[in-house]
């Protein structure tokens, strides 16, 4: 078997891959598309000649989040446990309301975006759409309208691979993905050796994980709709948090909150790297958002649809620049905000760094690979929380035990 196929297939059998895209930027033989496993799966072309094999598997390995991560060069000294280092934090908004409206939390990604390609600052956005073709699937795209970034406005909670259309030229595009991909093109950039003021804009968003595509689709069956029936599929927006929707030919409409839709069916379903994510909220990105939702007397997030609002974070000052010439601009209102109060409303987030040394130990004990991470503080979380590390190492460690229980029954003699 070559070097890079034998690479890639290490990081997709110990389910490592993120699905991000990224290697197929690396070879033109990888493509990348969903698998049987219902996830964005890369594939190497064997019959095709490569021009330097060891050179393609050298830049698999240094750039794949699935292989290794890297946390950003700081550029400040603010840093904060659970969103690493930052430059600055904001509260903001859309400041137009149809775009607050039609965006996941407050129409903040979808105005920047817009204002990048309105300025000529950049020819077009690289985003996740609805498939042109099977309305149940996501796409990645080009956007290089204002019309077509707020038609691509909302979250889609379905396997997709930005990274993939991405080009390293900086005039060419900006990229909205998340975490993952943003970390893919920073560490792309980080191997060819590109200076970090000559990369394009890179935006991103705080990200739970990613469902199976099979979650979408049941979803929808059990709204009443057939795959052949269905026109189009909203996960969020048109409010906030906005529902699951599901549109069908005839211009009938079902839906379901998003408590439900994601906290009942879609959150449950994610793919297994997502477990043991170091950075769900865009460190490697020049901007990063999340929801900054309202929270109840224990502290966790209340879903009833209200105004949007987002937790608005400038990680590099390229990207803080951005965020003040875009309120000055009038595109976005912001004020600042303390990330500790972030943190309180959103507690996923908060636990996953924290527990990820014993999530990664559990998978270590099951006899599976994990990527190499650095500058994550994990052995610092672990002497802090040794008992949650625990007790997560033991669960994850179960887990996997099950998943992967038919390689370590032992043959009857």
């Amino acid at each position: 078997m070559r070097s890079l196929k034998k690479a890639v297939d290490r990081v997709v059998r110990n389910e490592n891959c993120t699905g991000c895209g990224a290697c197929a930027l690396i070879s033109d033989r990888i493509t990348v598309s969903v698998d049987a496993s219902g996830f964005n799966r890369p594939h190497v072309d064997e019959a095709r000649e490569s021009a330097d094999e060891r050179a393609e598997t050298r830049a698999f390995r240094a750039v794949c989040p699935g292989v290794r991560l890297t946390a950003p060069t700081p550029e400040s000294d603010s840093v904060h446990p659970t969103f690493g280092r930052y430059v600055s934090a904001w509260h903001g908004v859309a400041a137009d309301e149809q775009i607050r409206h039609a965006g996941s939390s407050a129409g903040v990604l979808t105005a920047l975006s817009q204002w990048l390609v309105d300025t000529g600052r950049t020819a077009s956005v690289v985003g996740s759409t609805q498939s042109t073709t099977d309305p149940l699937q996501t796409q990645v795209s080009r956007l290089t309208t204002s019309g077509e970034i707020l038609s691509a406005a909302g979250s889609r909670y379905a396997p997709v691979g930005n990274a993939s259309l991405y080009s390293t030229d900086a005039g060419t595009n900006a990229m909205v993905g998340k975490p993952c991909e943003a970390s893919a093109v920073s560490q792309l950039h980080d191997h060819v050796g590109t200076p970090p003021a000559d990369r394009p804009v890179i935006l991103s968003f705080f990200c739970a994980g990613v469902p199976r595509l099979d979650a979408t689709v049941k979803l929808a069956g059990s709204l009443g709709y057939e795959t052949a029936d269905v026109r189009a599929v909203r996960y969020r927006g048109q409010g906030w948090p906005g529902s699951f929707t599901v549109t069908g030919r005839d211009d009938s409409e079902a839906s379901l909150s998003y408590e439900e839709s994601w906290g009942q069916h879609l959150g449950r379903d994610l793919q297994w790297r997502c477990k043991i994510c170091p950075d769900g909220t865009g460190a490697h990105a020049d901007i990063s958002v999340g929801d900054y939702w309202a929270a109840d007397d224990q502290g966790y997030p209340i879903f009833t649809n209200s105004e949007g609002a987002s937790a608005v974070i400038a990680r590099t000052w390229r990207g803080h620049q951005l965020l003040e010439r875009a309120a000055a601009d009038g595109v976005i209102v912001v004020q600042p905000v303390d990330l500790d109060d972030v943190a309180r409303v959103q507690p996923l987030q908060v636990k996953r760094r924290q527990v990820l040394g014993g999530r990664l130990a559990g998978r270590m004990l099951g006899g599976r690979r994990v990527p190499r991470y650095r500058g994550y503080g994990i052995v610092r979380s672990m002497i802090r929380m040794p008992s949650a590390n625990a007790r997560d190492a033991r669960g994850t460690l179960r887990r996997t035990l099950s998943r992967f229980k038919h390689r370590f029954v032992r043959p009857r003699s």
